[in-house]
């Protein structure tokens, strides 16, 4: 006999959808930067670490919604700080932290504003950190190559945060009671 699970809150497929945007889209990121800047595709390559990561979040959901909706920015937050010391400031990649941000803010029911509070604090200290104490990049950069890489981060952290309004404009951020 097949037992049937309930179907997730919109909150936490909203959580699922956008990890597997960036899962799917994270192979793509070391190509755009090959076409793009014609180097440092090898360094480029250490941005798929976090792809398991994210893969993650889909099948945490189905044991834990919380824990997926609060592992969706934890580990977009702290993606962006590596690949913040990976290609340094110039390149935009700190960007990424708006969409952080974002989902800190969209991810949480009513109920939950602690949990969202918190992982808000958690964004912000982490940002901070890799604002002052983050240090030089592991990755030299020209700046030609940089400019190359602060329009494609640009572009790609609008595309995600339109994707993130979209997906959760609407959603009900209150919990019925049982």
């Amino acid at each position: 006999m097949t037992q049937t699970r309930p179907p997730l809150d919109p909150l936490t497929q909203a959580t699922v959808t956008i990890a597997w945007v960036i899962v799917f889209n994270k192979p793509f990121y070391p190509v755009y930067v090959w076409y793009l800047v014609g180097n440092g595709v090898a360094a480029s390559c250490a941005t798929l670490l976090a792809a398991p990561l994210f893969l993650a979040i889909p099948f945490i959901a189905r044991q834990s919604p919380l824990m997926a909706r609060l592992a969706l920015p934890i580990v977009g937050t702290l993606d962006t700080l590596f690949e913040t010391k990976l290609f340094g400031h110039g390149s935009g990649t700190a960007l990424f932290f708006g969409a952080c941000f974002m989902l800190s803010a969209l991810s949480f029911f009513a109920q939950e504003k602690w949990w969202q509070r918190g992982m808000a604090a958690f964004v912000f200290a982490v940002f901070l950190f890799a604002q002052y104490l983050l240090g030089p990049p592991l990755r030299v950069w020209s700046d030609p190559d940089l400019a190359i890489l602060l329009r494609l981060n640009m572009f790609s952290v609008a595309c995600l945060m339109a994707f993130i309004a979209i997906r959760y404009a609407g959603l009900e951020t209150r919990r019925e009671r049982h």
